[in-house]
């Protein structure tokens, strides 16, 4: 059995995991969930990498939210680097999904974006484990997580 990893944060202003959850579980069988919540966006390196190491897990799905200003622009910056470090340490896929405050403009937008975005990014992360060929199937698609798809570039000849 499969171990997918979820790290979120307290500092995220929706639970991204509660959704990203669900979708994982309408998605099919075959995997156990293993979690971890840490304070902030930096954090979710150690998170994911605990995860592989202490838990087990196959894959993890990294979701954070970085506020408006500056400087979680750049602690969010940092953060990603610290995920594709621990990508290539441990070999392992990390999907990160994050949610910039400033992408939406009302609450309400917020949380339907990072509700999308948070689902999009786990049938993402299953596809990865057990579908890896419906991934290839989509490749140049231009498809977008939270927002709505843009499709392909056609070249007509």
């Amino acid at each position: 059995m499969k171990r997918i990893g979820l790290a979120d944060t307290t500092f995220a202003r929706v639970d991204m995991a509660r959704y990203a959850r669900r979708a994982l579980q309408a998605a099919g069988t075959g995997f156990r969930l293993v979690t971890r919540t840490v304070p902030g966006i930096k954090d979710l390196p150690a998170a994911c990498r605990a995860l592989f190491d202490s838990e087990g897990a196959d894959l993890c799905l990294a979701l954070g939210m970085p506020g408006r200003a500056a400087y979680d622009q750049t602690c969010a910056h940092e953060a990603s680097l610290g995920l594709q470090w621990a990508q290539q340490v441990t070999g392992k896929p990390i999907v990160e999904c994050f949610v910039f405050e400033g992408e939406a403009d009302t609450p309400a937008a917020l949380e339907a974006l990072a509700r999308r975005r948070a689902e999009e990014h786990a049938l993402n992360a299953y596809r990865l484990l057990f579908r890896p060929h419906e991934l290839s199937r989509r490749a140049g698609e231009g498809l977008r997580q939270g927002f709505p798809d843009v499709g392909p570039v056609r070249r007509v000849i």
